[in-house]
């Protein structure tokens, strides 16, 4: 055997490294935001950061102090400013820098919190070049001043201002690199906390959210007049749901929360929704009805208010609480009975869409019936598919691998060639179309799952019995960005938004944004995502040499790796509203041909 000339690396002592709380957030601060991002992505840790510090404000109002929140963005300075108690002049300092330091592990003062047990604001404080803290509390004040989450400044006084609490910071860019703000997203999250919050306003730039009904509020917005029946609407102390049945809508639709935290992957506490509605359904028509004939088409909104939540995975994404269970069924039965036997005529509309249902489960019966026998002939060797080793909920068990799983859905063997070379095995998994699918909006699912390719993309990614089954953690459309190519992105899209919403609504469709410019000369390689970028780097690169990408297949896969690895670009796949992606697809996919080339007419530049 050769002999390792390597030089071997001491271990001792001196290699062992002692951090405080912020140097170890600044060194890996993925494992308290998640991902870094440049803003892009609505989870990029930008949005983190102004979500940890709104959530303080929130959990200020929950406990009756303070019913306004004001958040500004210039922009990367972030100003928030809530109205709440504000913190203890002499704790000030430890509450945004210390670890573990905080009064939301004292259930008096804090009953239930949306922000993360006093970690949130130090997070926020370590990752900014620039934070800036005042408490106002009964005509004093007390400021703090910090960079990169070293103090640098304090000062106290008196002050004509309101309680509260003001956090000013800017995103360290040393850790967050070129980012910009989306509004839209921050817009979005805002909304969400007034529906979740009755009473509460948040102010953006000026621009006031807020919400009476709550949850009714939420699914007026998502479905206004697509409602079959007048919103079922119930809310208690720690229970608030509201639901409905969508015209046209085949799958189910929820959006879940505890604790004012989205669980896009619903736990305890929507089972239980789930089972309360069924039975109330049940006992009012004295029916057997099972889940499908009852919930198909369901839209609906569930928020409960929990002491101590336990999620069954990092992202807390799914509650785990089965204590809560039984409570929580009998408390949406009895409203549900309640509210049926009050509203003699919405009931009638309720129970027409039911009966519809169990029609459409006849379809889908004789549906699955074709989708298990073709699955049989196809389920060992999916063709086109090179698959991974990690899945998502593999075993039965979260498992951060699954959670990270993905597959690349790409356009043609040359894109797919590309991604095979440079992936990852374990993580990443890549699908070859062999040309453009079929577009589906206007037909039956039974047909569409008679054409072959889209029913090996259904087989594929595990979710012929629903969602359950989804084999991968995201669902990545790769395909070149020309006119083909954003085609075939538009006709796969309208395949999951039509058959598979939940797929959608979950998170878990994304777009692979590739670049389309390489721009270098001998020193230096650059590549550009927009021609703005393009340009600019013409500008500063000498001698530049200006390659433009058409296609996947044309970037060497040793060059493409770096697109599909840690710093990969993906676009999620959100939808504002139901009713509003489906009178797109309607427009934009359906058989109305003049009208839309009247409208292209008229928007042409």
């Amino acid at each position: 055997m050769a002999e390792n000339k390597s030089k071997k690396v001491v271990y001792d002592e001196s290699k062992v490294l002692s951090l405080n709380a912020l140097e170890h957030i600044r060194l890996r601060p993925g494992m308290y935001i998640g991902r870094i991002g440049d803003g892009s992505n609505v989870n990029d840790g930008i949005y983190i950061l102004v979500k940890e510090i709104i959530d303080n404000g929130v959990d200020e109002f929950i406990m009756n102090c303070g019913s306004r929140i004001n958040i500004f963005i210039e922009d990367k300075h972030v100003s928030i400013r809530d109205y709440g108690r504000g913190i203890p002049h002499g704790s000030v300092i430890d509450c945004v820098s210390k670890i573990n330091t905080g009064a939301k592990y004292n259930s008096d003062v804090f009953q239930f919190s949306v922000g993360l047990n006093g970690v949130g604001t130090k997070a926020v404080n370590a990752l900014s070049s620039y934070f800036r803290v005042v408490s106002y509390r009964e005509g004093k004040f007390f400021e703090a001043i910090f960079e990169k989450g070293k103090l640098i400044n304090s000062n106290k006084g008196k002050t004509n201002e309101g309680n509260g609490t003001l956090i000013e910071f800017v995103p360290d860019e040393e850790i967050f690199s070129e980012y910009a703000f989306n509004n839209e997203y921050i817009e979005e999250r805002l909304q969400n906390y007034a529906y979740l919050n009755t009473g509460l306003t948040l102010c953006f730039n000026k621009r006031a959210f807020k919400s009476k009904n709550g949850l009714l509020d939420l699914l007026d917005n998502q479905i206004a007049d697509d409602s079959l029946y007048k919103i079922i609407h119930y809310k208690s102390d720690k229970l608030e749901f509201a639901f409905t049945h969508a015209r046209a809508l085949f799958a189910e639709t929820y959006f879940s929360y505890v604790n004012g935290q989205y669980t896009g992957e619903g736990g305890t506490h929507l089972s239980a929704f789930k089972e309360g509605v069924l039975r109330g359904i049940n006992e009012h028509f004295k029916k057997s009805w099972g889940g499908m004939e009852v919930r198909t088409g369901i839209v609906a909104a569930v928020s409960i208010k929990l002491m101590n939540p336990v999620f069954e995975s990092q992202t807390k994404n799914k509650l785990g609480n089965t204590e809560i269970k039984a409570e929580i069924v009998q408390e949406v039965k009895e409203a549900v009975i309640d509210f049926l036997f009050k509203n003699p005529e919405e009931t009638e509309k309720l129970n027409s869409k039911i009966l519809a249902n169990e029609s459409y489960k006849n379809e889908m019966i004789d549906a699955r019936k074709i989708t298990r026998e073709a699955s049989k002939k196809v389920s060992l060797n999916i063709p086109k598919l090179k698959d991974c080793k990690h899945h998502l909920g593999q075993g039965g068990k979260y498992s951060k691998e699954g959670e990270n799983s993905m597959i690349f859905i790409t356009e043609g063997d040359s894109a797919s060639g590309t991604i095979t070379k440079t992936r990852d095995v374990y993580t990443q998994a890549v699908f070859s179309l062999r040309g453009k699918p079929k577009n589906v909006q206007g037909i039956k699912r039974i047909e569409a799952l008679k054409n072959e390719e889209l029913f090996n993309i259904m087989v594929a990614l595990g979710i012929s019995e629903g969602l359950e089954g989804l084999r991968y953690g995201k669902v990545i459309i790769a395909t070149d960005a020309d006119v083909d190519g954003y085609h075939i992105r538009n006709l796969l899209m309208t395949y999951f938004l039509t058959f598979y919403e939940d797929l959608v609504m979950a998170g878990r469709l994304f777009i692979l944004e590739t670049p389309l410019f390489r721009v270098r000369n001998k020193n230096v390689t650059k590549y550009c995502y927009t021609e703005g970028q393009r340009d600019k780097l013409i500008k500063e690169i000498k001698s530049a040499e200006i390659t433009r990408f058409k296609g996947l297949g044309e970037i060497a896969p040793k060059e493409f790796g770096q697109f599909i690895g840690e710093d990969m670009k993906i676009l999620p796949v959100q939808v504002s509203t139901m009713k509003e992606i489906r009178q797109s697809l309607v427009f934009y996919m359906g058989s109305n041909t003049k009208e839309r080339r009247a409208f292209i007419m008229e928007n042409l530049e």
